[in-house]
C-alpha cells in the first residue's frame, strides 16, 4: 500500500510540475505576442506620421507654384509665358514624387492660413480695430540687413534645379537670405533669383542643404536678411 502511494504522489507532483510550466509557456508565449502587436502599431502610427509629412510638404510645394502661375496669369508681362512653362514642369516633378510617395496625386495647400469668420462682440465690450496687414512684396525687401524676415513662415522646395537658390515674392532678385532649419540646426545662404507665391522657396539644391531625410516642408524654419 505504501508504494502505491507514493508513486501516486510522484504522479501527481510530476502532472502539477507539467501543468505549471505549460502555463508559465503560454503566459510568455501572450505577452511576447502582445508586445509585438504593440510593436507593430507604433511602427505603423510612425510610417503613417512620416508619410503625412511628406505629402503635406509635396502639396504645399505644388500650390506655391500653382499661385505663382495664377498671379503670373492675372498679370503677365513678356517672360510670364517661360515663367508659367517652368513652374508647369515643376508641377508635373511634384505630382510623379506625390504618387511615389503614395500622397494623393494633383493635392495643393497653399502656403497660407485661411482666414477664420469674424466672431460678433459681446454688447457694451469695446473693441479694437485689427492692425492690417502689410502687403505682400511690400515687407521684405526693406527689412534691414541681418534682421528676421517671413516670420511664421514654412519653407518648401520649388522644385527647379541649378546651383543652391531661392525664389520669393518679398524679395528683389539678388537679395541674400539665410534660412535655417531649426529642427536641425542646419543653414544654407542662398540669393533670390527669382519670383515665386511664397515668401521663400529654396530650389532642389538648396533645400538638400537643410532638409530633414524624407521631408519637404520646414516648419520651423529662420529666415534672416543676410548683408
Amino acid at each position: 500500500m505504501s508504494r502505491r502511494r507514493t508513486a501516486s504522489t510522484k504522479k501527481k507532483l510530476a502532472l502539477l510540475v507539467t501543468a505549471a510550466a505549460v502555463a508559465g509557456g503560454g503566459a510568455f508565449a501572450l505577452a511576447t505576442t502582445s508586445n509585438a502587436s504593440q510593436s507593430t502599431a507604433q511602427n505603423a502610427k510612425t510610417l503613417s506620421a512620416a508619410n503625412s509629412t511628406v505629402c503635406q510638404g509635396l502639396a504645399t510645394a505644388l500650390g506655391n507654384n500653382q499661385k505663382f502661375i495664377d498671379g503670373q496669369r492675372a498679370a503677365p508681362d513678356a517672360q510670364s509665358s517661360a515663367r508659367i512653362a517652368n513652374r508647369e514642369a515643376v508641377i508635373a516633378q511634384i505630382k510623379v514624387q506625390q504618387k511615389a510617395s503614395g500622397c494623393a496625386v494633383g493635392e495643393s495647400a497653399q502656403d497660407s492660413q485661411v482666414a477664420q469668420p469674424a466672431q460678433s462682440a459681446p454688447a457694451g465690450s469695446k473693441t479694437t480695430p485689427a492692425a492690417t496687414p502689410p502687403a505682400a512684396g511690400n515687407t521684405g525687401g526693406a527689412a534691414a540687413a541681418g534682421s528676421q524676415v517671413c516670420n511664421g513662415s514654412t519653407v518648401t522646395l520649388s522644385g527647379e534645379a541649378g546651383a543652391p537658390a531661392a525664389s520669393s515674392n518679398q524679395f528683389p532678385a539678388g537679395t541674400t537670405l539665410k534660412v535655417t532649419n531649426l529642427d536641425n540646426n542646419k543653414s544654407t545662404t542662398v540669393k533670390v533669383t527669382s519670383v515665386s507665391g511664397s515668401c521663400v522657396l529654396l530650389n532642389n539644391a538648396a533645400f538638400e542643404q537643410v532638409r530633414e531625410p524624407g521631408k519637404f516642408l520646414i516648419r520651423r524654419a529662420l529666415i534672416q536678411k543676410v548683408g
